[in-house]
């Protein structure tokens, strides 16, 4: 999943949103580790349950990461006003767990990424459970764009 995370920072450019789904312990937040790792942010990139927002900066002169972690927010983009993400979006890349039905108003386009892990199941061969992820671009910035430089 950080893998995974570290190829898809190289398609983002910022204003984007990505929109992370996904049970329990399915590598949401490993996946925004490696988005941060790839797109050169400060700080460590973990889960923002509890404070529901992190800003990470960019080390590296690019957008920063604005991690979002809708779980325990109920309502829709009204109850995610006060964080301003529509402020921030322009300049940074937006990174929501658990943010369907929730932010998809922000931004015309998003990356939609859902992950599913196979529970029981075989690993692979690393003892990691086996993800399926499915990536889907919505709107007119990811038309026609390449996504196959996220398979592994």
């Amino acid at each position: 999943m950080r893998d995974l995370g570290r190829r898809l920072a190289t398609l983002l450019a910022p204003g984007d949103l990505v929109l992370l789904s996904g049970e329990l312990g399915a590598g949401k937040t490993t996946l925004a580790r490696g988005l941060g790792e790839g797109l050169g942010v400060r700080g460590a990139v973990t889960s923002p349950t509890f404070v529901i927002a992190r800003v990470h900066p960019s080390l590296t002169a690019g957008p920063a990461l604005v991690h979002v972690d809708a779980y325990r927010l109920g309502g829709g983009l009204d109850e995610m006003e006060d964080l301003d993400l529509d402020v921030s979006l322009p300049e940074s890349v937006v990174v929501v767990e658990w943010g369907d039905g929730k932010v998809e108003e922000l931004s015309e386009a998003r990356l939609q990424v859902v992950i599913a892990r196979t529970v029981g199941g075989p690993a692979d061969g690393d003892g990691d459970d086996v993800r399926e992820v499915t990536v889907t671009g919505v709107g007119p910035r990811w038309t026609g764009q390449d996504l196959t430089a996220l398979r592994a």
